[in-house]
């Protein structure tokens, strides 16, 4: 369809391009009246907001920290050589003087419980039974090695602290850095905090190193220094005004949304790169004003179909029941959509402003790429059967890794071994056994009595025959109520608990809630293990508490943190076929051919194929950033499909054959491919610089989906059009 029969875009074209510097100047004040509520966007840190709300480890973690308290802990432990006199398990004085400094010290730290710190030196401090309270805190207070030992602080709740988590942080990690012997602080709300830490922090750094590294690409490329900024222009202004949106809106960025700047980037990227290339071509035989309106006659339908195909791929995250995956749904809606108004008012101002009449230039080795891309368009159309066969036989093999994919739950995975939180394991899960933390809770009666607490003794047993601290997959440490009252078996069993209490505070209130009528047995097991591993130790722990107890749970942030993945992955299959039906409805729509919107989908599946089935191969586990690879790849490719098809159709109409059309895509359409893909991906090698795993593996799956969408589009594509256009 001509741009003639089309009055409506011939009208816009010409409201967008006769009033460019007001709406230029538009553009920009509202994106300086945005960058004060833009900059107010936060983090929503917290676990629980990536699991359903219905999830039933959820609640069973928010019941436990109804009943128990909770076991939110920051733990700061050391080695000490003179920990212990040489002739028993009495504490050396210098060992009890510094545990009690330290403590003191961590008292004065606000959002901490400083009446329910649990220590060595107040654990040891009855004249008798050291050596049961020894081995009954040993692998939790003290290492089997004799030397090490651990301060656990309970974190207050943050409803009720003063400050904010992160400060309580950073003051125990100072007082830990000022200790004399060398300190590791540990806690999986530690290991949280830091995971949130990362994401931001790099988040802005490397975001501008990218930023950089694709404006220095992009001039490379073009050799001019207004469509060097042209794109970046585009990125920030859409970014900018979809923060600020966002936070009038009251939502916040979680660890999943994270990826905003870097999706919006490809999205704003490519966008721009089709139009510079075209309005380049226009621009040889018509002058600036002319080429800009037929550059835009020609690329607004397009562009107005991939922006609407890939924002309805994003909100199909929105059929997902956890809560930050559909609010990242609704933003990168937002933001596809926003792509598209930041060009239109921002882009004919910044081409036609001060335009001295240089056009963008040709970029290194460009000739050269395209004749490649026209001795490829040959090469697709003479030897079907061997691309045919190459295609299918490539999509097999990367098929078979999916086989092999695994979950990431070592949660320590996500960052790199020289960080803190790293070292800090390393030295609590060498010394003082697991660092996580996990309970299975149970009914109990609401007055305790001997005929259940030997059923409870059995149980702990049984669990003990699990319990090694040297094995993977077992546990490190069982703690169970009867622990602490044998101890005391001499006395009454009331005494028993009166004491327990004065002993160790919040010993008794911690595992048993009388009013409630519930028990817990407190487990430890090691962090730094394999997926599966873990889920096998969390599957025999549940199977025979409920042998004895059938409405025994098993919760804890150790629970939380194995299952989080696979939280995330749980409902992406169902938003991944309503983004594939939704990119199929559109595209028929736009041609008004159901063959058309179907063929479409097929080499964008391709690169889902290639990355995921890859990832399998290769053994690389889905972490946090890429358990959406599937949806977010969907986005990013089919951007790519849709301006070749348009490319391609258009070419037809002219009048061209098969081949002349195939060919001036290619070398049209597909160049402008390979340059967005050069920039983005040299973009994008910046994440591998992250502290934070995940995003070093989004950013290299990323480059390998657009990689694999730029083969499918260049090589799979025409093979299916040359199908259809037969018929």
């Amino acid at each position: 369809m001509s741009a003639s029969s089309r009055p409506w875009l011939v009208r816009l074209t010409n409201v967008l391009v006769d009033y460019r510097g007001w709406w230029l100047s538009i553009a920009l004040v509202t994106t300086l009246l945005a960058w004060g509520p833009a900059s107010r966007l936060e983090f929503e840190q917290s676990i629980e907001s990536l699991y359903a709300k219905d999830n039933a480890r959820l609640s069973a973690w928010r019941d436990s920290k109804r009943l128990f308290g909770g076991d939110e802990f920051v733990v700061v432990a050391y080695t000490d050589p003179e920990l212990f006199e040489p002739d028993g398990d009495k504490l050396s004085k210098a060992a009890v003087g510094r545990i009690e400094a330290l403590a003191k010290k961590l008292t004065n730290v606000s959002g901490l419980q400083t009446d329910s710190f649990q220590h060595l030196a107040h654990a040891l401090q009855a004249p008798f039974g050291r050596s049961l309270i020894r081995k009954l805190m040993e692998g939790v207070l003290v290492g089997t090695d004799g030397q090490t030992t651990a301060i656990f602080c309970r974190l207050e709740p943050e409803s009720q602290a003063k400050i904010s988590r992160s400060e309580t942080y950073r003051l125990v990690r100072e007082i830990s850095d000022a200790q004399t012997l060398p300190t590791a602080v540990v806690g999986e709300p530690v290991q949280v905090h830091d995971m949130f830490r990362y994401v931001e922090e790099d988040g802005a750094t490397l975001g501008f190193a990218s930023a950089m590294l694709l404006m220095i690409v992009i001039f490379v490329l073009f050799r001019s220094l207004r469509w060097m900024v042209l794109p970046l222009l585009v990125v920030q202004v859409t970014l900018i005004w979809t923060k600020a949106l966002l936070v009038l809106s009251g939502m916040q960025l979680s660890m999943v949304s994270s990826m905003l700047n870097s999706l919006v980037t490809i999205i704003g990227i490519a966008t721009v790169m089709h139009i510079t290339l075209r309005f380049r071509e226009n621009r040889f035989d018509q002058e600036p004003t002319a080429a800009l309106r037929q550059t835009m006659l020609e690329l607004t339908v397009p562009i107005f179909w991939t922006i609407a195909t890939t924002a309805a791929g994003f909100a199909a995250l929105l059929s997902s029941r956890i809560a930050p995956v559909a609010s990242f749904g609704i933003m990168m809606t937002l933001a596809t959509m926003l792509v598209m108004v930041a060009c239109a008012v921002v882009l004919p101002g910044g081409i036609l402003i001060g335009e001295t009449g240089r056009v963008p230039g040709k970029a290194p080795a460009e000739d050269w790429v395209t004749r490649a891309l026209g001795r490829l368009t040959i090469w697709v159309e003479h030897r079907p059967l061997v691309v045919g066969s190459g295609m299918a036989l490539l999509t097999a093999v990367c098929g078979a890794g999916l086989y092999f994919l695994k979950v990431e739950t070592d949660f320590s995975k996500n960052f790199r071994a020289s960080s803190p939180i790293v070292k800090s394991l390393d030295l609590f899960e060498t010394r003082l056994g697991g660092a996580g933390t996990w309970e299975v809770n149970f009914p109990a009666p609401h007055e305790l009595d001997p005929a259940f607490l030997v059923q409870v003794r059995e149980f702990a047993a049984e669990l003990r025959g699990l319990e090694d601290q040297q094995s993977p997959g077992r546990l490190t440490k069982v703690v169970v109520i009867t622990d602490g009252l044998d101890v005391l078996s001499f006395l009454p069993l009331s005494w028993r608990l009166s004491a327990l209490e004065r002993m160790q505070p919040d010993f008794i209130t911690s595992l048993y809630n009388a009013d409630a009528g519930r028990m817990r047995v407190m487990l430890r097991a090691r962090e730094r293990q394999p997926s599966d591993t873990k889920l096998k130790l969390i599957a025999d722990v549940e199977a025979a508490a409920r042998k004895r107890f059938p409405e025994a749970r098993a919760t804890g942030l150790f629970v939380l943190l194995t299952y989080l993945i696979e939280s995330l992955m749980d409902d992406q299959l169902g938003s991944f076929l309503i983004a594939a039906a939704a990119i199929v409805i559109l595209m028929t729509i736009a041609y008004r051919n159901l063959t058309l919107g179907l063929i479409l989908l097929i080499p964008n599946l391709f690169p889902i194929v290639l990355v995921i089935g890859t990832m399998g191969w290769i053994g690389l586990p889905v972490n946090l950033a890429t358990a959406m690879i599937a949806s977010v790849s969907m986005g990013l490719t089919v951007d790519s499909s849709i301006h070749y098809l348009a490319g391609y159709t258009a070419a037809r109409r002219r009048g061209l054959s098969f081949s002349a059309a195939l060919k001036s895509t290619h070398q049209g359409v597909g160049l402008a491919l390979v340059f967005a893909n050069v920039a983005l991906v040299a973009g994008f090698s910046v994440l591998t610089l992250s502290h934070f795993i995940p995003l070093v593996y989004f950013g290299i799956l990323v480059s390998v989906a657009m990689l694999g969408g730029l083969l499918g589009n260049l090589v799979l594509l025409p093979l299916l059009l040359r199908a259809v256009d037969r018929k």
